[in-house]
């Protein structure tokens, strides 16, 4: 448990800044409440009455600099991140904390390794993006189902999701990443991020009992293609959404997530399959939980936490595969995703 170390969620009042706020406290964490919309800082606030509320924008650098004053840690969780990332690491990086952001956008992920690795390394800072359902579960997985191999051929993750239904971030988010891309999709092969205009192909995914076989998009990108190569050695990185999570994501009536449960989350169940071949070998490694929004909060409370407490690898901007000890990471989520490893 935390000792009352303080960490600011910036974009606190969002839904998946909500559960961080939330696990925050559950681990000895206090959250510092933080965001751009006073009001909605003020409604989260009635329901934690004692915790500081702290209003900042990203085009105001004073207001961002009084949100991460005195604080242990930030995490940021406001979307769009393309917007938002930039301006909460410079603010990290003069208070002299570290950073973790659960952003999903490629491109976004993609900046914070360009525009940060050499000033992060250089300070020894630690910034770690990504460190959320998509993005940061899938490098833990395919790192720890590496093990001892340096380098491997190819890296399949395979996301079955019985549904999506996507918050407004998570909309916001992938119109902003459309726009950039000018429309077109992307993918990673042959060790770089390739823009392509190709239609996306239907097949038939071979995922473990009690799923088993679904039909999935191939090549339904996300930020694993910036995370996993980061750091290892693979040079084609794929990644699979069953259709009916696909279909939900995309359609513009799907409702947004309804609480089921007295932790606020949904009926939406995963399982993240993670396949790594070299030549002939496979090795695999799945995670099954509820939730991918709720999920985000222990990966990212955890993540914070090691890094407050020394138990990291590196520093600098890295992913969570490089940045910490993956199987051992792994573990310690237990409580909220059953993992299981075929190396």
């Amino acid at each position: 448990m935390a000792t009352g170390q303080t960490v600011t969620v910036y974009g606190a009042y969002g839904h998946t800044g909500r559960f961080v706020v939330a696990h925050l406290q559950e681990r000895g964490f206090v959250p510092v409440l933080a965001g751009r919309d006073v009001h909605k800082l003020q409604a989260l606030a009635d329901e934690y009455p004692g915790l500081d509320v702290r209003p900042a924008s990203v085009d105001d650098s004073v207001s961002l600099e009084r949100a991460l004053d005195g604080v242990a840690a930030v995490i940021n969780c406001a979307g769009s991140f393309a917007t938002t990332a930039a301006p909460v690491i410079e603010a990290a990086l003069r208070a002299g904390i570290p950073y973790v952001d659960v952003a999903a956008e490629i491109e976004a992920n993609a900046d914070t390794f360009a525009h940060f690795a050499d000033r992060a390394h250089e300070t020894g800072a630690v910034i770690v993006p990504a460190m959320a359902f998509y993005g940061g579960l899938g490098d833990l997985l395919a790192t720890a189902a590496m093990g001892d191999w340096t380098e491997a051929d190819e890296a399949h993750i395979a996301y079955g999701l019985n549904s999506w239904e996507p918050t407004e971030g998570t909309r916001a988010a992938g119109k902003v990443s459309a726009e950039r891309r000018g429309g077109r999709r992307v993918r990673f092969t042959n060790g770089q991020l390739e823009y392509h205009d190709d239609e996306l192909p239907t097949l038939k995914w071979p995922f473990p009992d009690p799923m088993g076989p679904r039909a999935v998009m191939a090549e339904f990108t996300m930020a694993d293609v910036v995370t996993i190569p980061s750091h290892l050695s693979i040079p084609e990185v794929r990644t699979y959404m069953t259709t009916e999570a696909a279909g939900g994501v995309v359609a513009p009536d799907t409702p947004a997530p309804t609480a089921v449960d007295e932790y606020g989350r949904s009926a939406q169940t995963f399982l993240v399959d993670v396949v790594v071949r070299s030549g002939d070998t496979e090795r695999r490694a799945v995670a099954r939980g509820q939730d991918i929004y709720a999920v985000t909060a222990p990966l990212a409370v955890e993540a914070v936490h090691r890094i407050l407490t020394g138990r990291t690898r590196t520093v600098g901007v890295a992913s969570a595969g490089e940045v910490f000890d993956a199987p051992d990471f792994l573990s310690a989520l237990s409580p909220h995703i059953t993992l299981d490893l075929r190396p």
